[in-house]
């Protein structure tokens, strides 16, 4: 099937020569400048009228018209109060219109409007005399002379801008436990309302948000299994994504309404023009078909990555697929703003551990796009990064469907965990929960040794365990929270070079002699930190490792 341009597809309807010369432009397409609050009344729910009473608003109404010529503009409008005037403008054409005391609907004249090009117009309304009472209902604005067919506006009352999105098309045989991305907002884009999310999955999201004008957010969202759409309450326990952990100061909810599912966000004041990167990991148990997604935020100022969330999904037991971002605009109270985001350095990491660059991504939009009630969207690359943009009432520049590909930086991703955003707290804590371990007699220890809490079992007789060593050891790694095993060797001994080990066991097995037995207490800063390892091992988890030295080759 032929695709055709966002833009102008709605100018292959066939144009009949009796065609309707005017075109009546409802009024629950306009915007109140400043924009209403989203609890106030702005329009009718019996008539979807606009209900004008605040004198410092503007309201905008806008269209698109793809030809020249001369357009005469009405006002259907009527008032209870004394004669109001208003005042209309569109380009630099203004207009005096008078709104009559009537208790039905009246066609206010304004005067003309000449078009000289194709493109978005925009006619404003204005009080024209802030000190009488105002109050105004405005059912439409009214086109003289032009053909119904050759005219674009938004037919329907859901004011927000289309959501356009970045598929990245990536073969199904891949296994894919990681997804990266890089995201930018420029400055002037991030208006209220707003969500660009950069790692997006069949399961999930992760981005930033506008949610006011003091407030910004990082959101990532896992959803339930099942089918229910709306009321998480109805949701079975089996069904239900479940939190594993969580971030410093980060809020866990569910929500509903758009699927349910467990929602996690994190106040944050992210800045424009900033290059902000993105994390999604997985741990999968194909058995259980259970899938524990993790996402993180890389913060510029901190130099460090910050954990959001980690939720178990159940019914999965699947890889990433679906990766893809997107820009939204939540609330049609300003959607007639642009937003724009920059998407950049993407890459996938396979369960074999190597890293792919994602270089190609395809257009699409959603049921606003789709449908064309909006046709100010667009989407392309710029220096090595892709972008999206939607809203404005601009000309859009892009096909829904269109494949673009970027160039491939070969920039790939670096993590340190031990370092991240939380780790001083994460530390502060863990001691706290190791010394009441401790006095509660549930733990022994014989010292610490650089944050590393231990306790001589049995006193060895060689030379004491050096960093630089390869050790022969037997092992039982388990939980402080729990008790449980998560690791541990059996009939043979392990083999490491000890400075390939987490930091507890360097900084632990250096208080050990060769052929002793200690038992190390590691707080979770100096094991895995926030890395996802395994499903028997939580984010931020304590370890205890009973280790026995056999021998060392230095």
């Amino acid at each position: 099937m032929k695709k055709y341009p966002a833009l102008f597809c709605f100018l292959f309807i066939l144009v009949d020569i009796s065609a309707q010369k005017t075109v009546t432009i409802p009024a629950f397409t306009a915007y109140a400048i400043p924009a209403e609050k989203e609890e106030d009344a702005l329009f009718s729910k019996k008539d979807h009228s606009l209900q004008w009473k605040d004198a410092k608003q503007k309201i905008e109404f806008h269209f698109y018209v793809p030809n020249p010529g001369d357009i005469d503009i009405n006002l259907i409008a009527k008032s209870a109060e004394n004669i109001n005037l208003v005042s209309l403008q569109s380009g630099e054409n203004k207009y005096t219109v008078t709104i009559p005391p009537s208790s039905t609907y009246k066609v206010c004249k304004a005067g003309s409007l000449h078009i000289t090009q194709s493109g978005f117009y925009t006619v404003s309304l204005s009080a024209a005399n802030l000190k009488k009472k105002f109050a105004i209902n405005i059912q439409s604005l009214q086109l003289n002379g032009i053909d119904s067919t050759q005219i674009h506006f938004n037919k329907k009352p859901r004011r927000n801008a289309a959501s356009v999105h970045l598929k990245y098309p990536v073969n199904d045989s891949n296994r894919i436990t990681q997804f990266y991305n890089e995201l930018t907002v420029p400055k002037g884009f991030d208006h209220l309302h707003s969500y660009y999310m950069a790692c997006g999955f069949s399961r999930g999201y992760l981005g930033i948000q506008v949610n006011s004008e003091k407030e910004r957010r990082v959101i990532f969202s896992v959803w339930d299994a099942g089918t229910e759409s709306t009321d998480r309450k109805k949701v079975a326990d089996s069904n239900r994504v479940q939190l594993i952990s969580k971030g410093d100061g980060v809020i866990v909810e569910g929500f509903g309404n758009e699927g349910t599912g467990g929602h996690s966000h994190w106040v944050y004041p992210w800045k424009t023009d900033s290059v902000y990167k993105f994390l999604v990991t997985t741990i999968l148990d194909t058995v259980a078909r259970t899938t524990i997604y993790t996402g993180y935020i890389y913060l510029p100022t901190l130099k460090k990555w910050k954990l959001i969330a980690s939720f178990k999904a159940p019914k999965d037991g699947k890889y990433l697929k679906g990766l893809y971002s997107f820009n939204e605009n939540f609330s049609g109270v300003n959607g007639q703003l642009e937003r724009k985001a920059y998407f950049g350095n993407q890459w996938a990491q396979l369960n074999n551990g190597k890293w792919i660059e994602l270089t190609d991504a395809q257009f699409s939009g959603d049921a606003t796009a789709k449908a064309f009630d909006r046709i100010d969207f667009g989407a392309g690359v710029e220096n090595s990064r892709f972008y999206l943009s939607n809203g404005g009432f601009k000309a859009g520049n892009a096909y829904l469907g269109d494949m673009f590909t970027r160039t491939a930086n070969k920039q790939r991703p670096v993590f340190d965990w031990t370092k991240n955003a939380d780790s001083a707290i994460q530390f502060k804590n863990d001691i706290a929960v190791i010394r009441k371990a401790i006095a509660a007699k549930k733990i022994d220890t014989t010292g610490s040794t650089g944050g590393v809490y231990y306790q001589i079992i049995k006193e060895g007789t060689g030379d004491l365990v050096n960093v630089n060593d390869t050790v022969t050891v037997f092992y039982k790694g388990t939980l402080l929270s729990d008790g449980s095993v998560f690791d541990q060797t059996k009939e043979k001994p392990a083999v490491f070079p000890l400075k390939r080990l987490i930091k507890g066991w360097q900084l632990g097995l250096s208080v050990c002699k060769v052929g002793g037995k200690i038992r190390l207490i590691i707080p979770s800063g100096l094991a895995y930190s926030i890395r996802t390892m395994n499903t028997s091992i939580p984010l931020n988890s304590i370890m205890v490792f009973d280790i026995e030295v056999i021998a060392v080759k230095r």
